[in-house]
């Protein structure tokens, strides 16, 4: 008999909900239509691509032309620094008389935007994290300057789950808050602006773009129960941006190319029952994680939890168990019929261990046996019992 897999890397991607696939089946094969199209069947796909659009904006309290489809969170990530960047650049704001603010425990795709950067000339600062895996807001606060024009903080961590202060964060700027004169083109901008990356976000907290404060936010449907291959950038009216690709002029004029429709319609639905099922699904696994942190302590006492214990999504546990390769440790109970992350999934193959571990202060021997142990809907308590008996044997504890 075939051995039952047990699925426990939910922030890396996850399936597509059910209900959300018979959303989308239609518009493979029956409403098949390029929204760009001005015939019956383009039309029809147009007004399911607005539909989706309008759907999106009202659960973030967002204006629909302020949705920006886009194929996933490192586009939009992308998007919103490298497509403000060269905005900037546009207006005639050079490289070297800007600042950027980013934070030490960012996914590589902002990371990687900001060391580009870095290497065009412009200045970036890193702020530094608790032990806790939180942003020290004073130290943050230092970090500010003049010409600071962008900050980038995530929502929530991918790897350890904290959750970051970024309605502090937008505060605080609205504080420092001042208007900068641009040479070319007569341009005015309140800087600096602020970005969060809430990949992670929608299913535990809510994405009220008002209440948060921010003036671009990035999504991908596939952390959500959404499908692969679309995601969006909330990017509030005036937002300066500039596109990345050539082409046509979908999604303002910001995103060339046919829209996915059938995506689109994909991630609508799943941010839906993302929002309707939040409370009680967090309530859930707030107490599934809690007991397995505990358990897998209990089984394994080497083993030490990352990030807080608090404030961190409901989800999300990542233990580390010095002296065990996390890749070993992945690969081991993959082989139990077990599957977990280690890092995110766009870093897997680092070897020089997680950078967010690192930036909590612990020493490489964390860094390089820590493990992502990430809940989903249809995740059990079973099935927790099943993971920390696994990690005792394999551990020898």
């Amino acid at each position: 008999m075939k051995q039952k897999r047990i699925y426990l890397d939910h922030a890396a991607t996850t399936p597509v909900d059910p209900r959300v696939l018979r959303a989308m089946l239609p518009y493979f094969s029956e409403d098949f239509g390029n929204p760009g199209s001005i015939h019956k069947e383009g039309v029809a796909a147009k007004k399911a691509v607005e539909a989706s659009r309008a759907r999106i904006a009202a659960i973030m309290r967002a204006l629909p032309d302020e949705i920006i489809f886009t194929s996933g969170g490192t586009e939009a990530n992308n998007m919103a620094i490298r497509g403000f960047a060269m905005n900037l650049l546009r207006v005639g704001c050079a490289p070297k008389e800007r600042h950027y603010i980013t934070s030490a425990i960012e996914h590589p795709s902002v990371l990687d935007c900001f060391k580009a950067l870095e290497e065009e000339g412009a200045a970036v600062s890193y702020a530094p994290v608790t032990k806790e895996g939180i942003i020290d807001l004073r130290a943050f606060e230092r970090l500010l300057r003049p010409e600071t024009v962008l900050v980038s903080i995530m929502y929530a961590n991918n790897e350890i789950g904290t959750v970051q202060p970024v309605h502090e964060i937008s505060k605080l700027l609205a504080r420092k808050r001042k208007m900068h004169f641009f040479s070319i083109l007569d341009t005015r901008y309140s800087i600096p602006f602020l970005h969060t990356d809430a990949s992670q976000a929608p299913l535990y907290l809510s994405l009220d773009v008002k209440k948060l404060g921010v003036d671009m936010l990035t999504l991908d449907a596939q952390k959500i129960y959404g499908p692969k291959g679309v995601g969006l950038l909330y990017a509030r009216k005036g937002t300066p941006l500039e596109p990345l690709f050539c082409g046509g002029k979908q999604e303002r004029g910001l995103r060339p190319g046919t829209e996915n429709v059938p995506g689109i319609i994909g991630l609508a639905e799943a941010l839906v029952i993302a929002a309707a099922e939040r409370a009680r699904e967090s309530a859930r696994l707030a107490k599934l994680r809690d007991y397995g942190i505990a358990k897998i302590i209990a089984a394994c006492p080497e083993a030490a939890l990352n990030g807080s214990a608090t404030e961190r999504l409901p989800n999300n546990i990542n233990i580390s168990f010095p002296g065990h390769d996390s890749e070993w440790l992945v690969l081991s109970l993959d082989a139990k019929g077990i599957a977990v992350g280690a890092r995110s999934a766009c870093t897997s193959d680092d070897a020089a261990g997680s950078h967010v571990i690192t930036a909590l202060g612990k020493g490489k021997e964390f860094s390089t046996s820590s493990i992502r142990i990430t809940l989903g809907r249809w995740t059990t308590r079973k099935d927790i019992d099943a993971l920390a008996d696994a990690l005792q044997k394999i551990t020898g504890a």
